[in-house]
């Protein structure tokens, strides 16, 4: 497994997107960048999303989307694969779904949306398709003057075993820019493949709530 040197040692990651200038001028969705650290800010992979103008254009942050990461010596270790369904829309039927593959076209894990009334929560799964973890958001998610928290649970929601937290980047930063922080916090001895599912939570969480299409510019991190 290509995520295993640098993964299995690790708990927190910073996930930082690199603005194209495309977007600054336009404001037009480009296909998303990022630069993977950890927390000394050596970078420790990248990832690149694929995607077409019309999907970008028409769908925006509902897209489907393949975001694929790449280690520094440009090989590819992981892709993560959202299906198009309605972002917008919260019955069972079309409830979001993400497929994370390492190497590219071996599934290791899921990251499935569950329907609830009030909150959002996201359950992680192994290879067989067996649930391993929760991920429980809070009932709005809207800041006000602070973080945004999606725990990280065990499957009966009864201990935190980690967070996803979209962080207050301050009034002029929320308003006017796209400089988001997505911090997330995982145990150290936590199976490899597990700790690539969640990193691929971040991103489908991100896709779901804190991807704005007017706002050019963000910062994911996984802390």
């Amino acid at each position: 497994l290509g995520i295993h040197h640098h993964h299995n040692n690790i708990d927190r990651l910073l996930i930082h997107q690199r603005i194209e200038i495309l977007e600054i001028i336009t404001s037009f969705e480009t296909c998303n960048r990022y630069e993977i650290k950890n927390d000394i800010g050596q970078r420790v992979y990248y990832a690149l999303e694929e995607n077409n103008f019309c999907t970008l254009f028409w769908l925006g942050a509902a897209r489907p989307f393949t975001i694929k990461i790449f280690n520094n010596l440009g090989q590819e270790i992981i892709q993560l694969t959202r299906p198009l369904r309605c972002s917008k829309c919260c019955y069972p039927c079309c409830l979001q779904k993400l497929e994370v593959q390492a190497p590219p076209g071996t599934p290791i894990g899921y990251v499935i949306q569950n329907w609830d009334l009030c909150l959002p929560k996201f359950t992680l799964q192994n290879e067989a398709q067996q649930d391993i973890l929760k991920i429980v958001g809070p009932c709005i998610v809207f800041s006000c003057g602070s973080d945004i928290p999606f725990d990280l649970m065990s499957l009966d929601e009864e201990s935190n075993v980690g967070r996803i937290s979209k962080l207050w980047g301050g009034f002029v930063k929320e308003m006017f820019t796209d400089a988001d922080d997505i911090g997330v916090q995982f145990p150290m001895d936590l199976d490899i493949k597990m700790k690539a599912v969640i990193l691929g939570a971040v991103f489908l969480i991100d896709f779901m709530y804190f991807e704005h299409s007017h706002r050019p510019y963000r910062r994911i991190g996984v802390w």
